[in-house]
């Protein structure tokens, strides 16, 4: 199947405040063949984002960065989140600029390159949203800290790890955040790679 058998009757904007909610009316085709009654579904728009993978080859360790997650206030674990370097596409500049800049601003580190994995959406049941992972080789000996922007109210702490360290936690549940998780479980089954390519 493809876009060819969705009917979108109808699509509004119902919200629009930092991020909108969308409300389609429309119908698709079916397995069956026949088409499906006229059904309403409301869609999160939050744009998309970019993820990167910082990973240091030579110390085998990822840097992680720290920070409060409104969305996991809701929730019994703790809402200070590990993740990997992150960012909203919220400006008309390519995507693998955007990644260096949030690994400057997030964690303080200057990237010379990075490198595109895959893209994916992260909860397309409810959401338009689509992440584009990226890694970048760093040296990571000197990495650490506190980062983010005040601008945008971003308290952001820096964390070194060896990557050992980070899969257990992802194993163990430490870990919450679904684009990292997805991003270390890469770095797992393609970091002997990395560092063979590496010398």
């Amino acid at each position: 199947m493809n876009k060819d058998d969705i009917d979108v009757v109808k699509r509004e904007i119902v919200y629009e405040g930092y991020f909108k909610m969308l409300r389609y009316n429309l119908k698709y085709r079916l397995f069956s063949g026949q088409w499906s009654e006229l059904i309403s579904r409301d869609c999160y728009n939050r744009g998309n984002a970019v993820c990167l993978l910082l990973y240091d080859p030579i110390h085998d360790t990822v840097v992680l960065v720290e920070q409060i997650r409104i969305g996991a206030i809701e929730y019994e674990f703790d809402p200070w989140l590990l993740e990997v370097v992150a960012g909203l596409i919220d400006r008309d500049e390519p995507k693998e600029m955007i990644a260096k800049q949030e690994a400057q601003e997030e964690a303080g580190i200057d990237v010379s390159e990075v490198h595109y994995i895959f893209d994916f959406l992260t909860s397309a049941g409810a959401s338009t949203e689509r992440v584009y992972l990226y890694y970048a080789l760093i040296d990571a000996s000197k990495v650490g800290g506190i980062f983010g922007l005040p601008s945008e109210h971003e308290d952001i702490k820096v964390h070194v790890v060896s990557s050992e360290k980070a899969f257990r936690w992802v194993r163990e549940g430490k870990i919450k955040s679904s684009m990292t998780i997805i991003a270390l479980q890469w770095l797992a089954l393609n970091k002997e790679n990395l560092k063979k390519n590496d010398k």
